[in-house]
This record gives C-alpha cells, structure tokens and sequence, in this order.
C-alpha cells in the first residue's frame, strides 16, 4: 500500500509521540509544516480509510496501527523495484558512490553483509 507524504507526517508524529488526540496532531502539524485543522482532519481520515492507523472515542484518539519498519520496508521494496529495476545491488550500489563513508560506517555494513550471508 502506498503512504503519501502527507500520510508519513501524520505516522511520524504519531510514531513519536504515541497515541495522540486528533486535536493534538493538528496542533502540532500546524506547528511543524503549518497545516490548518481542516487539512490534519482530511489526512488523518485518510490514514483511517487506509488501516494506517485506529481511532478510539473518547476525544478521538489516533494510534499507528502500521509500523514506522513495516513502511520503510514497503518504500524501499517499492524504490528497488520502480527505479532500479528490482536490483537490490543496484540501489546500494548507487548510495555508496554518493557519499564518503566512515570508518564505523563501512565497518556496519561489513557486518550487516556477514549477518546477511550466515
């Protein structure tokens, strides 16, 4: 399932701060990027109409019902296959020619490649 952009912020703050009033997420999107009530409420019914998270009365309380992991996950898969024509090697290929890594940086993904092999 595809999570718009506007979608991830209402996630990401309800990934940080746990279960939120409706009227909570609207304030402080209003004070992260500016969105007015009216538009939070749209997108936070959008979330709802996709199960991308659960409402309980009373106050309206928004909880994520899908994880931050599970989205990047999705995201990713969907990048590889859309961009980089479901060539995993590729796109990792395509970051590490794009930025000078450290010494610990290298090191983790030595790791991560020997976890992956095991």
């Amino acid at each position: 399932m595809k999570v718009f952009d506007s979608e991830l912020k209402v996630l990401e703050v309800l990934w940080e701060n746990g279960s939120t009033t409706a009227k909570e997420l609207a304030e402080i999107l209003n004070e992260q990027i500016g969105w007015s009530k009216t538009t939070t409420y749209t997108i936070i019914k959008k979330c709802l109409d996709k199960g991308l998270i659960s409402r309980v009365e009373p106050n309206f309380v928004c909880s994520a019902i899908i994880s931050k992991h599970e989205v990047q996950e999705t995201e990713t898969t969907e990048l590889i296959n859309r961009v980089y024509g479901g060539m995993a090697d590729e796109l990792v290929a395509s970051i590490l020619g794009r930025s000078k890594l450290s010494k610990e940086e290298v090191e983790k993904l030595k790791k991560l490649i020997g976890e992956l092999e095991s």
